[in-house]
């Protein structure tokens, strides 16, 4: 309502996370948009307006993932009890590189590396943590270029150890049913449930005299799987868990159903209903 008396606008850019202190990127502008060419580590954006009588309180913008795609290095990490020892292999030889690891957004480490040896040591991993490794390169290491300068170099995630999912999908639920057949579907084990890079997933499904039990093994990318060869006019039951390095979770409840003796059933059983009951 009082855009006419605006001069202009603050915006400052501030690295997540910033071991320099007051080193933040302050652009002055008169129109609303700007340009930014950022590395892909975290960026907080702070904008505010000014005008004869002073500046307005900040508005924050937190810069979102990008998509790691068409990096040009690779980044390896093996770990060392509580350390990790990251290498890699530079195209060219800046003058320093930049390390960010964390296992979010709040708890980021940076470090700057200005030697060319190829490798570094990380500390204060945690297990069962899935931590994210950025490496940026730069050829100008003073605390304010890295906003402008830094180029990622690569990214990858690690899991000092590896546990088993402590839990298995969400919103199992059986469709499709025929006499022969029936498609179960399932929604994906949440990654901070898997405690591990998770290798895929496992279904047993039983009949219900239990003389016939049966087990699938799937990928990590699959959320549903058709069973056939069943029994007409049978009742099964079917389980689902995830399995990572280190082991397989528990199971989901069991999820029953029939088949027909004719025809198909449109039916599906929730596992989130069956769980109240």
């Amino acid at each position: 309502t009082q855009s006419e008396n605006i001069l202009g606008y603050y915006v400052n850019v501030e690295r997540i996370p910033n071991s320099c202190r007051n080193s933040s990127n302050r652009i002055f502008l008169k129109d609303r948009k700007v340009l930014l060419n950022l590395s892909m580590a975290y960026y907080r954006v702070n904008i505010s307006t000014y005008n004869k009588a002073g500046e307005s309180p900040q508005a924050i913008y937190i810069v979102p993932d990008f998509s790691p795609t068409d990096l040009p290095g690779q980044i390896h990490v093996k770990h060392q009890g509580t350390n990790a020892v990251v290498t890699w292999t530079p195209e060219y030889n800046p003058r320093c590189f930049v390390v960010d690891w964390g296992a979010s957004k709040e708890d980021m480490r940076m470090k700057i590396v200005t030697t060319t040896t190829g490798n570094f040591t990380l500390d204060n991993f945690q297990p069962y943590k899935l931590y994210k490794i950025m490496v940026h390169a730069s050829d100008l290491c003073q605390c304010e270029s890295f906003t402008r300068h830094e180029k990622t170099f690569g990214v990858t995630h690690f899991y000092s150890v590896e546990g088993v999912p402590r839990a298995g999908p969400a919103n199992v639920t059986v469709l499709n049913i025929t006499k022969h057949s029936a498609l179960v579907k399932w929604t994906e084990i949440a990654p901070e449930d898997c405690l591990g890079f998770l290798q895929g997933y496992k279904i047993t499904y039983t009949d219900s005299l239990r003389k016939k039990s049966l087990a699938v093994t799937l990928n990590s990318s699959s959320t549903t799987y058709h069973l056939t060869g069943l029994k007409e006019k049978n009742t099964y039951l079917v389980q689902v868990s995830g399995f990572t390095i280190a082991g397989e979770g528990p199971p989901t409840l069991s999820q029953p159903f029939s088949t027909p003796k004719y025809g198909t059933v449109d039916l599906f059983y929730p596992a989130s209903v069956l769980a109240l009951c």
